[in-house]
C-alpha cells in the first residue's frame, strides 16, 4: 500500500493519453486485412482487367475501354467492417474502453484506409492518362465521369464510397451480434425489396430518362456528398446500436 502511494500520479494512470488512438493501433494490429488484402484485391482486379483490355485491343476493336473493376477492393471494405465487430468489439470491453470510443476510433482507422486506397487510385489515374491507358486505351482508374472536378474530386468520390462500405459492412455485423441472423436476414431482404420497390415505381411511371439525367447532373461528386450524408446516418446508427450489444 505505501508504494503505490508513494507512485507518482502518471505512473497510477493505466489510459493511454487518447484512448480512440488505442482503437485505432487496435484495428490495425490487423494490417492483412485494412492493408494488405484491400491492395491485394485491387491488385489482382487491375491485371485481370488489363488482360481483357489486352485481348480486345489485340482483336482490333478502337475506342476507350472503361472499366469498373477499380471498385472491387471498395465493396471489399464491408467486409473489413464487419470483421472490425467481430474481431476487436469484445476484447476492447475488456480493455474498459466505451462504446462511443470503439466507434469513433473503428471508423478514424477506416478513414486512414481510405485516404491510403484513394491515393492509390489518384496515382493510378495519373499513370493512366500519361500512358494513354497503358499504350492500349484502357482505363480501370481514370473514370472520365468520376475525373470531372479533378484529382482532388476523385479521390473525394473514392475515399467516400470506402467509407460507406465500411460502416454498412459494421453496422450489419453488430445487427448480427445483437438480434442475430434472423434479423439481419430479414433486414437485408426488407433493404432489397425497398430498393426494388423504388424501381417498380420509377419504371411503371416511365421515370427513367428523368432519374439518368438527375444522376447526370449531379455529377460524381455531388452524388459522394450524398453517400457522405448516408455514412454519417448509418454512422450514427452503429453507435446507437452498438449501445444495445451485450458483452
Amino acid at each position: 500500500m505505501i508504494a503505490l502511494i508513494d507512485r507518482p500520479p502518471e505512473a497510477r494512470t493505466s489510459r493511454p493519453k487518447s484512448r480512440i488512438l488505442g482503437v485505432v493501433r487496435l484495428q490495425f494490429t490487423n494490417r492483412q486485412t485494412f492493408i494488405w488484402v484491400p491492395l491485394l484485391i485491387l491488385t489482382g482486379a487491375w491485371l485481370i482487367t488489363l488482360i481483357i483490355h489486352w485481348i480486345i485491343a489485340s482483336a482490333g476493336v478502337d475506342g476507350p475501354m472503361y472499366s469498373g473493376s477499380s471498385q472491387a477492393p471498395l465493396w471489399y471494405f464491408a467486409i473489413v467492417g464487419a470483421q472490425a465487430v467481430n474481431l476487436t468489439f469484445y476484447f476492447s470491453q475488456a480493455m474498459s474502453l466505451t462504446r462511443r470510443e470503439f466507434c469513433l476510433g473503428s471508423f478514424l482507422a477506416a478513414a486512414i484506409s481510405a485516404v491510403g486506397m484513394s491515393a492509390v487510385f489518384v496515382v493510378m489515374g495519373f499513370i493512366e492518362q500519361a500512358t494513354d491507358g497503358y499504350g492500349m486505351n484502357g482505363y480501370v482508374s481514370y473514370l472520365p465521369w468520376v475525373w470531372e472536378h479533378g484529382p482532388l474530386g476523385a479521390g473525394f468520390v473514392y475515399f467516400v464510397l470506402t467509407i460507406l462500405c465500411y460502416i454498412l459492412g459494421f453496422w450489419f455485423a453488430i445487427v448480427y451480434k445483437r438480434f442475430g441472423t434472423l434479423i439481419l436476414t430479414s433486414s437485408l431482404i426488407a433493404i432489397a425489396l425497398a430498393l426494388l420497390a423504388g424501381a417498380a415505381w420509377v419504371n411503371v411511371n416511365r421515370a427513367w430518362p428523368e432519374v439518368w439525367a438527375a444522376l447526370v447532373d449531379a455529377q460524381a461528386v455531388g452524388l459522394a456528398l450524398w453517400a457522405l450524408g448516408l455514412s454519417a446516418v448509418f454512422a450514427l446508427g452503429s453507435y446507437l446500436t452498438v449501445r444495445r450489444l451485450t458483452t
